[in-house]
């Protein structure tokens, strides 16, 4: 599980590292990743601090993927570099709940387990998953919604 997620990481710096140079080669600012393009998704996952935070992530973007997620859960550990990967890689943006510290928030995304994940398209929660879920499948309901 380790030797996983450790090579995702590496993936990802990786990726990372090639549009970092090919921005730096076509002259643009490193400061300010994507500013020309307006609505662009955080490259990392948006950990929420309140509802008010979750509704202005929602309504800033397009389509979100929400995690629900605890410190102590093992699949939610396990779904960490999954979720890291699609804030880096597609564009949608990802966000994080600790059911343990936003209660309410979680109840109110219907999360009874974890990790629950919610994807919303144009403010919309469009579909729902409890459960560790694969790449893959996470990636197609991104697409079908963006």
């Amino acid at each position: 599980m380790s030797d996983t997620a450790d090579e995702e990481r590496q993936r990802i710096r990786e990726q990372k590292k090639r549009e970092l140079q090919e921005r730096l080669e076509n002259g643009e600012s490193l400061d300010a990743p994507d500013a020309d393009e307006g609505g662009d998704a955080p490259d990392e996952p948006i950990a929420i601090t309140g509802q008010g935070h979750l509704d202005e992530v929602v309504d800033e973007h397009d389509v979100v993927l929400v995690d629900c997620y605890a410190d102590w859960c093992g699949p939610c550990q396990m779904l960490e570099p999954t979720i890291e990967a699609l804030a880096a890689e597609t564009d949608a943006a990802v966000a994080t709940v600790d059911v343990d510290r936003h209660q309410r928030i979680a109840q109110q995304l219907g999360a009874r387990g974890v990790p629950t994940l919610v994807l919303y398209a144009d403010g919309q929660p469009v579909e729902r998953t409890v459960g560790v879920q694969d790449r893959a499948t996470l990636e197609g309901l991104i697409e079908q919604h963006a």
